[in-house]
Parts: structure tokens; sequence; C-alpha cells
């Protein structure tokens, strides 16, 4: 297959070097469009106002073409889809992200963002995740349950869809195994507030403990399983639209 990879944390990271290897031992054809800077917590967002720079650049020990994209995660999907053509990639692979991505983090994940960009443009992705643990991040272990999971999921839907995954901190032979579940878990909304001359400079800090909705990802990573949570790109509600219509 023709793989499209790329992340948040930039084209230099760890975790997408680990991605790109299990992908190339797979035998796929990998192009890395990735980052020129780290972008987590972009969420969406995309460049309007300016031009972006998308650059070759070389990747020890990384036996595929690699390019830097001067903009955020879903920048580097749009321009690598121009640049390529919309119908040359097979599927896409967001990751490895450095820390989790689940419960309602996903919403301002710059990867899980540039997977559903994907989705925008009609392409199936998989956004793949690994628990912090400083410099002892489980990359290759997480990269190799995505395989695992691609191997098995990747022609059994018959929607546009996401896939997203996130890895416990523990070796490939220590997960306890896959679960697919729903998405459950707090915002981290917690701020450290001190005062300046003119206001607050408030640091993001942590999140509300939570009891963790049943059979969610949260509950399964705390448990030592890796996670499959399926998104779909859709913003209808089309139960609602139909109730509201009667009004009208």
């Amino acid at each position: 297959m023709k793989i499209l990879l790329t992340n948040d944390d930039g084209f230099f990271a760890p975790g997408i070097k680990a991605m790109a290897k299990a992908l190339i031992k797979e035998n796929h054809e990998v192009i890395m469009v990735a980052p020129e800077f780290e972008n987590s917590g972009k969420s969406h967002s995309i460049t309007l106002t300016e031009k972006l720079n998308f650059n070759k650049v070389k990747i020890k020990g990384i036996d595929c073409p690699c390019y830097s994209v001067s903009g955020t995660p879903a920048d580097s999907v749009r321009a690598a889809l121009h640049v390529f053509g919309h119908d040359y990639f097979d599927y896409c692979f967001s990751g490895v992200n450095l820390g989790y991505n689940a419960g309602m983090d996903i919403l301002y994940s710059g990867t899980v963002s540039a997977a559903v960009e994907a989705n925008v443009f009609g392409l199936n992705s998989i956004a793949v995740s690994a628990e912090y643990a400083r410099d002892q991040t489980q990359f290759k272990a997480a990269a190799k349950i995505a395989i695992d999971v691609f191997n098995k999921l990747h022609d059994k839907t018959d929607r546009v869809e996401v896939l997203n995954i996130n890895v416990p901190k523990l070796s490939y032979e220590e997960v306890k195994g896959i679960k697919v579940c729903r998405v459950g878990g707090s915002v981290m909304d917690q701020y450290k507030a001190e005062e300046t001359e003119n206001g607050l400079a408030l640091s993001l800090t942590m999140r509300k403990p939570s009891s963790d909705i049943d059979k969610s990802d949260r509950l399964y990573l705390e448990k030592g399983y890796a996670t499959v949570t399926p998104l779909i790109y859709d913003l209808n509600n089309m139960e609602e639209i139909e109730k509201l219509s009667k009004f009208f």
C-alpha cells in the first residue's frame, strides 16, 4: 500500500521514525510529510494567509522519501495530497505521538486532527499515540500494535473513518491485549494562576479527577490494554436535523 505518514511532533521526532520503520518492514510504500516544528495541541488548525514551505529532508536510518511542511499537522496532510495527488495514497498514518490522545484530549490533538484531515479528503487513517514515559516511551511497541490493528481492520469498514489507537508504557509482549472502545475521561482544564503586572499568567497543569465511563479508552489503558476507538468525520447530527425541521 501507498502510505502517507505524518504527525504533530515534527518530522524529526522518534515516534514517527518508529512508525516509518514498522511500515517499511511490512513492505509498504511510505512517504513521510510532517511539520517542520512541533505542533502539539494545534488541533485542526490550518494556515490561511502564509505560504507553506514543502521541503525534502533526510532522516538518518529512514529509507523513504521525507518532507517537512512549515505548518500544522492538518497542513501537512493537505500539502501532501496536493503535491502527490488526492488519489495517490491508499491510507494515512499519524504518529506515533509522544503521549496519549485518549478521552476528550482528542479534540485538541494535532495527531488525531491530521488523521481526520485525511478523512476529509476520503482517505482512511490511523492515529497512533504512546503513553508518555520520558526517554522510555514505547514507540516501537505502539507502532507494532498499530500495524496489528491495521492488518486486521483496514478493509473491514465501508465508511471513511479514523482508528484512534493508544498504547500504554509497556513492551509489546506486556500489553494485555487490544480493546475496541469508546472515548472517556475528562478535559485537561486545571491551570496554575500567577499574578502579573497587568493580570494573570495561566499555566495548564492537569485535569480534574473523574470516574471514567465504563468500557472507555482511559479505563482500559489504566488496566494495561491498548485501545482502538473508531472516529467518524461527520458534523451532521441527522436525528436532530429531522427533529428541528418539524418546527419550520
